[in-house]
């Protein structure tokens, strides 16, 4: 027993120094550059790293189909089915030359008018724009993160143990480091934001909170291993107004929130989560609803608008979609913020998929399993445009002022702009859809019916 004592003493002192160190380590090329919005540069090395080996790989892998005559998979980037932007009155017309020669004009209807119909609904589920929109992107080369693609199949005895030497380096190496990283930014955030919030409203109340919203902010990121590319800072937000951008990732808060100081909107929480918004309220104005106010949709755009009023107020993060879109596209932008008469900062955000799936998938997975994925994959790229402020026209409603801004958001970030709602990710698509479609097809026939009438 006694003998054994060196040597436990050995362990504990390797032990104690390897812990000294680490820290050290966060705290020198981490913790500190966070805290003064620096960097070293270490990421963007370590990402022209990974793009080097993913080229490597995807090579290797093409290589090998050909020498085992495997056809190499390659994702339809714009659809199953190749089609063009053309109205179910120029449809049903080429359909009626097609078939039986005659113009639109001359019957009432025509059997063949059914054909466009069940085109169109055959279209519909061969390829479905809305629900592919909720599931992984898929990637046309190997990021060494998944090996259930057909192309990611066994090709090489090299590729096998580089798989497995990412695997290594993921779980036992990145991930502890960023639970380290996550754990001090959110223990910071809610200390931080506590002792701020019992010194008195004043200058310098808003400069400890801000610093210390964006200091802890900065190391959540760089516990994602996040390379952030940010487009046009002249524009960003600014106080009074509100800040809208199109969602794929819980972590888009923190994204941004790294760059700038807002003011956050959303349901209250308990556990943890409740924990850190209680913090985050005492040191910044941000809105926080109960559950039964959130349905309440009058209250919610009152609160909304008292806080806009007040010009010397943080401007509010907003993501008006209301869910997560795959990174492909963006759906359509709830009202509510578009009615409040407040200036809109458009925000668009585009994720880099070859390092890692930042798209939650929250019918599939859970947050922890959510966080967990994304401290496992190699780092989070992407980039942030700030477009110019945005007021609504005195021509323009609601409706027309949200869709206008989705467009800009859409075209900037170089996203597909859907009409439709990202609600449908677990509802039934509502009846008013359907019936504009026979409202439309209604008002071709009489329309036509009532021309031939008047003369």
């Amino acid at each position: 027993m006694f003998l054994l004592l060196p040597f436990d003493s050995l362990v504990v002192n390797l032990l104690g120094i390897s812990i000294t160190v680490l820290f050290t380590l966060l705290l020198v090329f981490i913790i500190v550059p966070a805290i003064f919005g620096v960097s070293f540069g270490i990421r963007k090395v370590y990402m022209k790293t990974l793009l080097k080996i993913f080229q490597w790989a995807t090579l290797r892998i093409e290589r090998g189909a050909k020498e085992k005559n495997h056809p190499l998979y390659k994702p339809y980037a714009n659809g199953i089915i190749a089609k063009e932007p053309t109205s179910l009155e120029e449809e049903i017309k080429e359909l009626r030359r097609s078939g039986s020669g005659k113009a639109l004009d001359t019957p009432e209807f025509e059997l063949s008018d059914i054909f466009y119909f069940c085109r169109k609904g055959i279209e519909t589920i061969m390829d479905d724009e809305v629900t592919k929109r909720f599931s992984a992107e898929e990637l046309e080369s190997w990021n060494l993160l998944s090996r259930t693609n057909y192309n990611f199949q066994y090709i090489s005895l090299r590729l096998t143990v580089l798989w497995g030497l990412g695997v290594l380096i993921r779980y036992c190496f990145l991930l502890p480091l960023r639970i380290a990283l996550a754990f001090t930014g959110i223990s910071l955030l809610v200390t931080g934001t506590t002792v701020v919030g019992y010194l008195p409203a004043g200058r310098c109340k808003e400069f400890l909170s801000k610093h210390v919203h964006l200091m802890c902010y900065r190391i959540c990121v760089r516990a994602l291993t996040a390379i952030i590319t940010y487009h046009h800072r002249e524009n960003r937000p600014r106080n009074g107004g509100i800040c809208v951008a199109n969602h794929t990732s819980p972590i888009d808060v923190i994204i941004l929130a790294s760059d700038g100081y807002y003011a956050m909107v959303g349901q209250v929480h308990g556990g943890l989560m409740g924990v850190i918004q209680r913090a985050m309220v005492k040191a910044c104005p941000h809105v926080w609803f109960e559950r039964s106010e959130v349905k309440d949709r009058h209250l919610v755009a009152k609160r909304l608008t008292e806080h806009v009023q007040d010009k010397s107020k943080l401007p509010i993060l907003i993501f008006p979609e209301g869910t997560c879109i795959n990174n492909t596209s963006v759906m359509m932008f709830k009202k509510g913020s578009f009615e409040i008469g407040a200036t809109v900062y458009p925000v668009a955000i585009k994720y880099d998929p070859q390092f890692g799936d930042a798209f939650w998938n929250s019918s599939k997975y859970g947050m922890v399993t959510y966080l967990l994925r994304m401290m496992t994959s190699w780092a989070i790229v992407c980039s942030v445009w700030y477009l110019p402020p945005m007021t609504r026209q005195p021509e323009e409603d609601a409706v027309q002022f949200a869709n206008r801004v989705k467009s800009a958001i859409a075209r900037q970030g170089g996203l597909v702009d859907l009409l439709w709602d990202g609600g449908l990710k677990r509802e039934k698509v509502k009846d008013t859809f359907k019936e504009e479609q026979q409202k439309l097809y209604s008002k071709m026939i009489v329309g036509n019916h009532e021309d031939r009438s008047r003369s």
